[in-house]
């Protein structure tokens, strides 16, 4: 049993000190043992007991008592004041023998009582104590009942005769004291240990009830499951009603009625397989949670959650926590994150990780007859940098960069994927329109630091090139472009080896 001793300690001095109060209050009764047999002795029936004996047990109990009080009020769990107490009663039973008052069974009245203070070197104290008081009243009365009684010739046989039947009962008292005291030790240490595990349940409870409680604030559903009772409580409700489940018939919670109707009509067959409470326990297996996104019609995204409260050894959930938060102000600084980390800071398009994305779910599938693939490289730009400037040459890279989203716009997507290098993933069935859509709004581009801006466009298409992959397709649009490039230098008399 895991039982901690210092609580157990304290657990036996204050059955020490409940014990000592009762048996103070046994002292104060045997006071009344006095005015007892006096009318015994009225009454005819105590005719060797004199009334001065009556008066000296009232009294001699009487001082005991209050002495007892004095040490009960100070060291009301000393060992001395359990001592004490047991001595006084002893020595009455003593003083009770030897003034001729019969006594037998009372005589291990103070053994039985020391086995409630669950000390078993009080209960050997008081039982050695009573063994030694009773010898010592027997030999002192020894002389008178053997001259009462002629079946025995001497003091010494009647002693003799009447200690070996208390000895043999002393025995078996003490016996049956043991055992009883180590069986109420044990009991009692069994009930602590319950008492401490209950304590650290209800504490572990509240723990978690203060945590569930804070969660309820948090969250804008939480709904607490509990697959042991197969019950669902709504920890937002004020009164937090326990609804029955039923999971031969049941395959959803009271709080799914309330949320599904505000689910987007795309997402409501998703929503209802994530909060189907019959694959619940399954899916949460050794798990601490499972969590989806959905979005509401009318406050966007929110997140649906499964929590595991309570779990089995072999980590199937008991008790589990259903919660919905709002969670569209964290969904927009994601995709601003993102949008963030696929766009070029300079220019605004995407940039070369974008790029590299796309290209990979192209390349999962087959490519559209229309998809074409750009490759765009801004002409001079290192003759402006050389002669005007690095601001120039941002300024021609931006410039640059306007002309193709401004000619894109809405047929796909443009990606800086260098320096001067521009790539644009298009669905169009006339790429030759496009290349000279941008070409028109560059001729019509000025900007503050140079007059003019030129682009070498080069495209492949998916339609023309039957089974090429995008890789290929990219490679062919590169060729294009180096093409145009080389042309550009023909045409303005640019020697490129030299350059």
């Amino acid at each position: 049993m895991d039982i901690n001793m210092t609580e157990y300690s304290s657990f036996l001095r204050e059955n020490r000190v409940k014990v000592n109060g009762y048996l103070n209050k046994v002292l104060w009764f045997f006071a009344l043992t006095g005015p007892a047999i006096a009318l015994g002795v009225y009454g005819g029936i105590f005719l060797d007991i004199t009334y001065t004996t009556c008066i000296c047990i009232s009294v001699v109990m009487i001082l005991m008592s209050m002495v007892h009080l004095v040490l009960y009020k100070k060291f009301p769990s000393k060992t001395f004041t359990c001592v004490f107490a047991l001595t006084s009663l002893a020595l009455l039973l003593a003083y009770m023998t030897y003034s001729h008052v019969s006594i037998y069974l009372t005589w291990f009245l103070v053994p039985l009582l020391s086995l409630l203070f669950c000390d078993k070197y009080l209960y050997y104290y008081a039982f050695a104590l009573n063994f030694i008081l009773m010898c010592a009243a027997t030999w002192a009365r020894a002389p008178y009942e053997a001259a009462l009684r002629p079946e025995y010739e001497s003091p010494i046989a009647y002693f003799a005769d009447t200690i070996s039947g208390f000895t043999i009962e002393s025995a078996i008292m003490f016996s049956s004291g043991y055992i009883i005291g180590k069986l109420t030790l044990s009991y009692f240490k069994s009930l602590f240990d319950q008492h401490t595990q209950i304590i650290e349940q209800e504490k572990t409870m509240k723990e978690k009830m203060d945590i569930l409680d804070s969660m309820a604030e948090i969250y804008d559903h939480v709904n607490l499951i509990d697959f042991v009772n197969n019950t669902e409580t709504s920890l937002r409700d004020p009164e937090q009603k326990k609804h029955g489940i039923d999971l031969s018939a049941q395959t959803h919670t009271l709080m799914y009625q309330t949320i599904k109707n505000q689910v987007m009509p795309d997402q409501t067959e998703a929503f209802t397989d994530f909060t189907n409470i019959k694959t619940v326990r399954s899916r949460l297996s050794q798990k601490k949670l499972i969590s989806a996104d959905f979005i509401d019609v009318v406050t966007g995204w929110f997140r649906a959650q499964y929590i595991t409260v309570d779990q089995t050894l072999d980590g199937i959930p008991n008790v589990v926590i259903f919660t919905a938060r709002n969670v569209d102000e964290e969904k927009r600084r994601e995709e601003h994150l993102i949008r963030i980390s696929m766009t070029d800071e300079m220019t605004r398009l995407f940039n070369r990780r974008c790029y590299d994305e796309d290209l990979k779910e192209f390349r999962k599938g087959d490519l559209a007859e229309n998809f074409v693939l750009f490759s765009i490289d801004v002409n001079g730009l290192k003759k402006v940098n050389d002669t005007k400037g690095h601001a120039a040459g941002d300024e021609l890279i931006k410039g640059a960069a306007d002309c193709i989203a401004l000619s894109v716009a809405n047929k796909g997507k443009a990606y800086r994927t260098g320096g001067d290098e521009f790539m644009a993933i298009i669905h169009t069935d006339d790429p030759e329109a496009l290349r000279e859509t941008i070409k028109e709004k560059a001729s019509g581009w000025r900007g503050m630091h140079t007059d003019e801006i030129t682009m070498s466009i080069g495209y492949a298409t998916a339609k023309k090139n039957p089974g090429a992959s995008v890789d290929e397709l990219e490679h062919a649009a590169d060729a294009d472009m180096y093409a145009e490039k080389e042309k550009y230098y023909k045409e303005h008399g640019i020697d490129r080896r030299r350059h």
